[in-house]
């Protein structure tokens, strides 16, 4: 995965400070860059933790916003503000896509303003895109942690919540492998008394359509009959040589 570092420009209030490193542990981040922060350490910051005190721990402070990215490919400065200059901008979700195009051993960093007054020019300038989160327009004021929250969220969706790596495709059942498990799932119908040979009742062709939907491939076809030996060992020997 990218390394994804937020970036906190400025923070006033050291519990916004404690609060974004708990929405960053929520989501699985721990790369918390502090560009003079008004207090921290402080208690405010750790109680606001509330069990994400190792990302506090871990944080970096240093004096500039070209410090904090130094190491940086990929940059987007979140703000709710429109530029007066057109800006490359994304939401969210966007920005999460465009970041996994990174290289696996690449940095990006999400950039944070002070709490009243945002990112100023001169800190989108280290930026590469702006990143809006959509709000009502008529209240788009988020707190830092809010905001941190809802970009780490789409981060760890579009990457950290990716599916796993599917198991290899077993091959299709075989006309063969079809027909013994077909005979061995009769012989032990009818050891257990379910089937009568002399009255099939056409329980045998509705099975087989039953089976024939389910598409079964090899592996399938190993589990059910695994299965049927389990449940009936003594009919193994009854089988069809496989």
């Amino acid at each position: 995965m990218v390394n994804v570092r937020v970036i906190l420009v400025g923070t006033t209030h050291p519990g916004n400070i404690g609060a974004a490193a708990r929405a960053m542990k929520n989501m699985g981040f721990s790369d918390l860059v502090l560009v003079n922060p008004r207090f921290f350490p402080h208690e405010d910051a750790t109680a606001r933790a509330s069990g994400a005190e190792d990302v506090l721990k871990t944080a970096r402070v240093v004096s500039t916003l070209a410090d904090a990215v130094a190491d940086c490919t990929f940059v987007a400065g979140a703000s709710a503000r429109s530029r007066a200059i057109e800006w490359p901008s994304f939401a969210p979700r966007e920005c999460a896509a465009r970041i996994l195009e990174e290289k696996s051993d690449s940095h990006a960093a999400i950039v944070f303003g002070p709490e009243n007054s945002g990112l100023k020019n001169e800190d989108l300038d280290r930026c590469n895109v702006l990143l809006t989160i959509p709000t009502d327009p008529t209240f788009c004021s988020l707190n830092i942690a809010m905001a941190v929250q809802v970009i780490c969220y789409e981060l760890r969706v579009a990457g950290f919540l990716a599916p796993d790596p599917a198991e290899p495709e077993s091959s299709p059942a075989t006309g063969a492998e079809l027909e013994h498990f077909y005979d061995h799932l009769e012989s032990v119908l009818a050891t257990s008394g379910f089937l009568r040979l002399d009255e099939p009742r056409l329980l045998m062709r509705r099975l087989r359509r039953l089976f024939t939907k389910a598409e079964m491939d090899k592996n399938e076809i190993n589990i059910m009959r695994g299965i049927l030996k389990a449940l009936a060992p003594a009919t193994k020997d009854r089988t069809p040589n496989d």
